[in-house]
């Protein structure tokens, strides 16, 4: 009876990780606040609330779900192992949604929970993507394995239930692949969900989930497309409503879709109709940041839509303004006579505008790198621009061709976080594409064009002070941090004893006194920012005529911008690109000004020749639940 009795008090324990990575020292990345929740967690932590709901391993057996985010929360492998210890060895380890720059400290976590006895499963877009594209697990994979370290590669929604099942009988496999089968999320009884305490770790009351998943455009660089498929899937309108509610319910009311393309879901008005019910006839404040293509300005009532439901911000893949660089990537869907059109369809409703820009194409070099940006500055109505270093991704069919090629990129996965130069450039040094990566952010967010982007939302009625804060993060990340805008948190965090395998403990001494000199340095960096971006505000609000604020870029198009613009008269691929697109259009060619006539054959045959390069994925965010 005593045995019996304790048994049954006994919980099996699933604790889900989303780990962090190492900066350059070797520590792990780490805030007090970060900057959202991963998508990925909520998804997996979601549907095994489920599985305990319903009592998977029966009656007896009551399950306990711990999720934690390594960029806001130290992860301490003793205490989870003491904890399934206590448990009688109950339970497993899931390190969930693992990018590839992660997969190094994934693989260190795992590593002292496996020597303490514990089952350890890693998943996400690294695993996945490998087995996705590759004909053979890569070393990094087969070495993991080896530590006893399963792997789940796919989406979990049909996949979760079998790994708690095996990991009760103490028996996770090797390898789960569920890459075959994309599963129905249309209406799945666990959509995505993170509690508010968790979410509280995180900068402005922000949550994410996807409405769907998978993308019909073919971009080599892209690990989207090979890992979740080409084929979107959707959740309806109601389960997305039960996101909203449930959520809003505990105070959570800023969302973050992560759909790669929220514009080519077949499913938007529906899903928008709901959201504009809940706002303008239940009351609900809810607010959103969408991903959408260059192309969603087409789509009749989008824009408008968008901005009734509560979008706020919008993220862009507009990627480069060189029509060479677009073929080559297989971006054909992205048209520079379109960009102007779309962003001030944007600026129309007062919605703040990202763009996502990738530095690296086979066409770019320093020069014509810092080119195009002075043309973009001038010329195209955004207001934030986040660079990205071209990078093969394994998943990507970039990262496939050199792979099979056997053209050398750099073995430390650590380093592919689309900050640093891992494989060879046919025009430019690694520390020329490394520097000008760096220079880009100064060169865009300099004093002037900072006022600039300010004084154009004004004039479009943004709201300055929301704007204020993001012009702050993402013209500081770079040069104050040494991070991208979106690996970024509030104060930084280091361990002295959470750094990388390999690598020595530092003294107390010695870490503490660098630790300490950099909080300063990097305060005041931070305080003379702040106040400066604030004066500019300042100031253009006393302005009596700002509201009135007109430049080229704010320009109405015209149809003779094609004859004059930069944008489209830069170089033989602008132009050929701009007459062939007026031609679909049924517009007539301007032959006169910069435009001119050419041989299109030319043109069309480097076009052709371009199709070869390899590129890479912009891993900017958490875009799916893959395990």
């Amino acid at each position: 009876m005593i045995g019996t009795k304790r048994a049954r008090e006994k919980r099996f324990q699933i604790i889900l990780i989303k780990p962090s990575h190492y900066d350059s020292d070797g520590y792990v990345v780490q805030w007090v606040r970060s900057t959202m929740p991963s998508n990925s967690l909520a998804a997996v932590y979601s549907l095994a609330l489920g599985a305990a709901k319903l009592q998977l391993l029966g009656p007896d057996i009551p399950i306990d779900v711990t999720a934690m985010d390594e960029t806001n929360t130290r992860v301490r492998t003793r205490e989870i192992a003491r904890k399934i210890k206590e448990n009688g060895g109950l339970g497993f380890v899931g390190i969930i949604g693992v990018q590839s720059n992660e997969f190094p400290r994934a693989v260190d976590i795992a590593r002292s929970l496996r020597e303490a006895g514990v089952q350890v499963m890693i998943g996400g877009f690294h695993v996945s993507g490998c087995l996705s594209m590759l004909k053979e697990l890569p070393a990094d994979i087969k070495a993991a394995q080896a530590l006893g370290i399963s792997i789940y590669a796919g989406e979990a929604e049909e996949g979760l239930d079998e790994v708690i099942l095996d990991a009760a009988r103490g028996e996770l496999r090797p390898l789960y692949d569920h890459m075959k089968h994309l599963p129905d999320i249309g209406d799945i009884a666990s959509p995505p969900f993170l509690p508010k305490h968790f979410v509280q770790r995180t900068i402005g009351n922000l949550t994410s989930f996807d409405a769907g998943r998978g993308c019909p455009f073919q971009c080599s660089f892209c690990t989207i497309i090979n890992v979740q498929g080409r084929k979107s899937r959707y959740r309806s309108p109601d389960s997305v409503e039960k996101i909203l509610r449930w959520n809003y319910e505990q105070g959570v009311n800023r969302f973050f879709i992560t759909d790669d393309n929220f514009a080519r879901n077949k499913d938007w008005e529906a899903i928008y109709d709901r959201i504009i019910k809940l706002r303008e006839e239940d009351g609900l404040d809810i607010r959103f940041c969408i991903q959408v293509d260059t192309l969603c300005h087409r789509i009749p009532n989008f824009i408008d839509k968008s901005k009734r439901a509560g979008v706020t911000r919008v993220f862009i893949g507009l990627e480069n303004i060189n029509p060479a660089n677009l073929i080559a990537a297989k971006k054909r869907q992205n048209k520079i006579t379109e960009y102007r059109k779309m962003l001030l369809e944007w600026k129309r409703v007062g919605i703040m505008t990202y763009a996502g820009y990738i530095l690296g194409f086979e066409n770019d070099t320093p020069e014509s790198i810092r080119h195009d940006l002075e043309i973009i500055k001038k010329e195209l109505p955004l207001d934030m621009i986040e660079f990205f270093v071209l990078t093969p991704l394994p998943g990507s069919e970039d990262h496939k061709v050199l792979y099979e090629k056997g053209v050398w990129m750099d073995p430390d996965m650590n380093k592919y976080d689309v900050e640093h130069v891992v494989t060879a450039h046919p025009k430019m040094t690694a520390e020329e594409w490394s520097g000008i990566y760096q220079e880009a952010w100064g060169l865009y967010y300099t004093d002037e064009h900072i006022e600039t982007i300010v004084r154009r939302a004004y004039a479009c009625g943004i709201n300055l002070r929301s704007l204020r804060t993001v012009l702050f993060w993402f013209s500081s990340a770079v040069p104050v941090e040494g991070l991208h805008p979106l690996q970024w948190g509030i104060f930084r965090i280091k361990h002295r004893g959470d750094r990388r395998s390999g690598l020595p403990i530092e003294s107390p001494v010695t870490f503490y006194a660098k630790y300490a000199a950099d909080i300063a340095r990097k305060a005041f960096a931070l305080q003379q920012r702040w106040r400066y971006i604030s004066r500019i505000m300042r100031k253009i609000e006393a302005d009596p005529h700002a509201g009135y604020y007109m430049d080229g870029a704010l320009t109405a198009e015209a149809d003779d911008d094609t004859d004059h613009m930069d944008l489209y008269t830069q170089n033989d691929a602008a132009r050929v690109a701009v007459e062939r697109e007026l031609r679909v259009a049924g517009r007539p060619a301007h032959g006169n000004g910069k435009n001119g006539h050419r041989d299109h054959g030319d043109a069309e045959h480097a076009h052709d020749h371009h199709g070869h390069a390899h590129d890479r994925h912009d891993d900017r965010v958490e875009i799916s639940p893959t395990a």
